[in-house]
């Protein structure tokens, strides 16, 4: 009793000093919300939003309450929990144009706290100031705040709000392509919460069929190819596509040639994202299967399938022998790509750091990469090289490396469409220049080169229908339109003749370009390939997009059931 009598008279005085100085407890209380309104104002743009962060308040509010019964206190540490919230959700959109998603928390790893320390040094800084000014703040709240709230009481409103929270998003549902316009940084992220539990409720991290009638025989340590194989060289050609699908676009001469193949034809090649996901496409061409397959949890493909999805295209090339190297242009642990990669069979993941590259390099830079990696082990027997391409990547609005292409000449199209072609001029440069080498280099050496466009560039929506408003392009991309989801893919030989097409359809989804490496290189298929070349006869070169997903589904049971999917 003794010991409370000095805590009760401190907070007397304390009173005192405040009203004294024309405050009070209730204005102190009413300060972290009326902070919390200024910043509903700034930054959300709809009156759904607006509901959306009033009601997600409510849930922070309330749950600190349930626990400190302090409003004051519970006020700071909402405050303070939204304000990070909006700092990490704007840091996010500036790196990867798009707004924090509930699911960031869900799937927290090593590898995405890493990358933002080492791409944002200061953060670090900013964190140890950060919670080194918030303790004394959250101690001083807790000893003086006056006001008690039952636990009870809090516990029924916190539930109320997030009742509030589940119906509204119910009645007005978040689209996914919300997230890459920036604004409503808070409302954006509690919807997405509602929409990731319910999803993960229903169907899991990952959609699969309940039962499969058929199972795959064992997948085994070894293959004996019937020749040499060939060293197979994967090229992810960013951002690139035919622009001329587009209508009143200017092209200069021989502009279509980057795209075909060594026979002549130019296939399409239909990828699972339009403007920006590289890692979806990453996804379907090194494990042969659908991004799709995660529904809301798309965006998170790569971090999800790490440890988890242990089949790939680079696994099934080792049974036979290959050493599987990948050249990366951005910091391993974006999207968590040297852990997925790993995944995926590839034995040597060289990131920006490895390679010694800048924030952005041309494309002969990979190449030149590729061609000392290839004189440093050919002898070992046969390569395997995944090239990660970059200089075509966003934004196009200034002009790259101009020393590189100096005779270039605008050809009159809307920005940044000239920009965009000029680069792409460079890449079908570049790329020529690596034929040559590998030519000139290793005349006894054979290689099958796979190039792949990972998708469209993020203006060229506005350009392929000029009669769609905003509304009318997102429904169109919510409908997976093809004309948005459509690249190319292109099989070219040095030293070599590809044994097998018969794959390698006019159009083909993304997930089966496995198949035509190993097939066009000569590889045998292990069970699960084969079983998804009956899949891509059946479909026609769909996947995902055949019978509305079932085939996929269907197919993931298989391996899940093989024990090639774990823990999904």
């Amino acid at each position: 009793m003794g010991a409370a009598v000095p805590t009760l008279r401190q907070r007397l005085v304390s009173a005192k000093l405040f009203v004294r100085h024309g405050l009070c407890w209730p204005t102190l209380a009413l300060l972290p919300h009326l902070a919390a309104f200024a910043i509903m104002l700034l930054t959300e743009w709809t009156a759904t939003a607006m509901t959306a962060f009033a009601l997600a308040w409510g849930i922070l509010n309330f749950f600190w309450l349930a626990l400190t019964r302090r409003p004051i206190l519970s006020g700071v540490l909402s405050l303070s929990m939204m304000t990070v919230l909006v700092l990490l959700s704007q840091l996010k959109y500036h790196v990867l144009l798009m707004t924090a998603n509930f699911v960031d928390l869900m799937i927290v790893d090593t590898d995405t706290v890493s990358f933002l320390f080492m791409i944002f040094p200061a953060l670090r800084w900013i964190v140890g100031f950060s919670l080194v000014v918030l303790l004394p703040v959250v101690v001083i709240a807790w000893r003086l705040d006056p006001f008690r709230m039952h636990r009870l009481i809090a516990t029924v409103l916190g539930a109320s709000c997030l009742g509030g929270l589940t119906a509204l998003e119910m009645q007005f549902p978040m689209q996914p392509f919300e997230a890459w316009y920036g604004g409503n940084l808070v409302s954006s992220f509690a919807r997405s919460g509602v929409d990731a539990v319910a999803e993960l409720m229903t169907r899991g991290l990952m959609q699969s069929a309940a039962f499969a009638g058929d199972r795959l025989n064992s997948v085994g340590n070894t293959c004996v190819p019937t020749a040499k194989p060939p060293h197979i060289i994967l090229i992810h050609d960013e951002s690139s596509f035919d622009i001329r699908v587009a209508p009143d676009i200017k092209v200069p001469s021989g502009y279509g040639a980057h795209f075909k193949s060594f026979d002549g034809k130019e296939r399409n090649f239909l990828v699972e994202g339009n403007g920006g996901p590289s890692w979806y496409t990453e996804y379907n061409v090194l494990e042969g299967l659908s991004a799709r397959s995660f529904g809301r949890f798309a965006y998170f493909v790569t971090r999800i399938a790490a440890g988890r999805v242990n089949r790939g295209l680079p696994t099934a090339l080792q049974r036979c022998g290959y050493r599987t190297l990948s050249l990366y242009p951005a910091l391993g642990a974006f999207m968590s790509a040297r852990s997925f990669q790993a995944t995926t069979g590839v034995q040597r993941f060289y990131d920006q750091h490895d390679l010694g590259a800048r924030e952005l390099e041309p494309d002969s830079f990979f190449f030149d990469a590729a061609a000392r990696m290839i004189a440093e082990q050919h002898e070992h027997g046969p390569i395997f090289v995944f090239v990660y391409l970059a200089a075509n990547h966003f934004p196009w609005n200034y002009r790259y490396r101009p020393d590189l292409m100096p005779q270039w000449k605008d050809l009159g199209n809307v920005a940044p469409v000239d920009e965009y072609l000029r680069r792409q001029a460079m890449s079908a440069k570049d790329y020529a220049d690596f034929l040559a080498r590998l030519k000139r280099e290793f005349p006894n050496e054979s290689f099958l080169l796979v190039r792949f466009g990972d998708h469209q560039p993020d203006f060229a929506s506005f350009l392929i229908d000029p009669t769609l408003d905003d509304n009318g392009i997102a429904q169109r991309l919510m409908a997976y339109d093809p004309r948005y989801f459509t690249t190319y893919y292109a099989i070219d030989a040095v030293n070599f003749r590809p044994v097998d097409l018969s794959s390698a359809l006019d159009t083909l989804e993304g997930p089966y370009l496995p198949l035509v490496v190993q097939e066009a290189a000569g590889i045998p298929l292990d069970s699960s390939f084969a079983e998804q070349k009956n899949i891509l006869f059946r479909c026609n070169g769909l996947f995902y997009g055949c019978a509305d997903g079932a085939e996929a589904r269907r197919f993931n049971r298989m391996l899940i059931d093989a024990g090639l999917i774990k823990n999904l």
